[in-house]
Formats: C-alpha cells, structure tokens, sequence
C-alpha cells in the first residue's frame, strides 16, 4: 500500500484507539493556536438557583477539512458554518468534554504553558459538573473562582461574577 494509502487507512481509524501520534500531536499542536476552552455562568428564570454553569471546547478555522479529523480523532462535538467563510468545531456536552476531549489533551499535551493551565482548570470545572457540583450555590461559587484562573479576557466578567456571588450567597 502507498504511504497516502496508509495513512488513510490510519485517519480512517481515528476515531478507535488507532489514533496516531503523528497526528495526535498534530491535532494537539493545531489546538494550541487555534482553540480555546470556555466555562460561561448565565442567568436562567426557570432554575432555582437562577445560574446554569456551561463548559465548551471549541476551534474556527475557514478549512473545515482539520476541524472534521478533530471530531472525528475525539469522536464527539458537532461542526457548523458561521456564515463568513469560517468553520466552527465545539463540544458543550461536560460528559464528553470529560471522557473525550480531556483525555485527549492528557495523552496529546497542549506546549503553551498558559493555555496548559487553563486547561487544567477546566478539567477541574468538567470534573465538578460531572459530580453535579455546579447545580449548588456552593459548586457554582467554587467554578466561578475557578474560572478566573482561566486564560480568558475577564474585564466584562468581573461585574457579572460579582452579581453571580451577590444573588448566591445573598
């Protein structure tokens, strides 16, 4: 079989444990630049606490080529257009965040220190959905202290934050 033969036939079976290395840290590489994971507290009318807490992972890219081998190497995640020519990849299920998407980046390491660090904050924030932390007063104070550590613009989240922790410890 052909070099190009052979790997198509390793793409093909990306979405198994035959997961390259190559292009593991490809992947991993192209994230690094280009992705970016996000926790978002909004305020809801129809929950008791009035917050629900909201994990994403997700990549823009224009070729959406790289973009269906990340879904399909993490075997989750769903890939829209936005309109302008750009290719949207995310993930917002914190199950699959924490059983695809985070082992994933444990075996295929980001090399950015601080985007290596965000990520280790949102493990911790996925993990504590996982557990039902974030459908506490308690858990929901706890990931937005959290969340600041993250590597995310926070100029206009900082009033938001302050009236989240008004309303939940109020």
């Amino acid at each position: 079989m052909s070099s190009a033969g052979n790997q198509q036939e390793r793409l093909s079976q990306v979405g198994d444990q035959d997961l390259s290395d190559e292009v593991g840290h490809y992947l991993a590489g192209f994230v690094d630049g280009e992705g970016s994971f996000n926790v978002s507290v909004k305020k809801v009318n129809d929950r008791n606490l009035r917050w629900r807490v909201a994990a994403c992972f997700n990549v823009s890219q224009r070729e959406r080529h790289v973009l269906e081998l990340l879904q399909q190497a993490l075997g989750c995640g769903r890939i829209r257009d936005r309109g302008d020519g750009v290719h949207y990849f995310e993930v917002n299920s914190y199950r699959d965040l924490s059983e695809k998407v985070i082992p994933f980046f444990r075996k295929f390491q980001l090399r950015s220190p601080s985007n290596r660090k965000t990520l280790e904050v949102f493990t911790r924030i996925c993990e504590m959905m996982c557990a039902g932390k974030h459908l506490t007063s308690d858990g929901i104070l706890e990931i937005v202290r959290l969340r600041n550590q993250m590597n995310n613009e926070t100029s206009k989240r900082h009033r938001d934050d302050q009236e989240i922790v008004r309303s939940l410890n109020g």
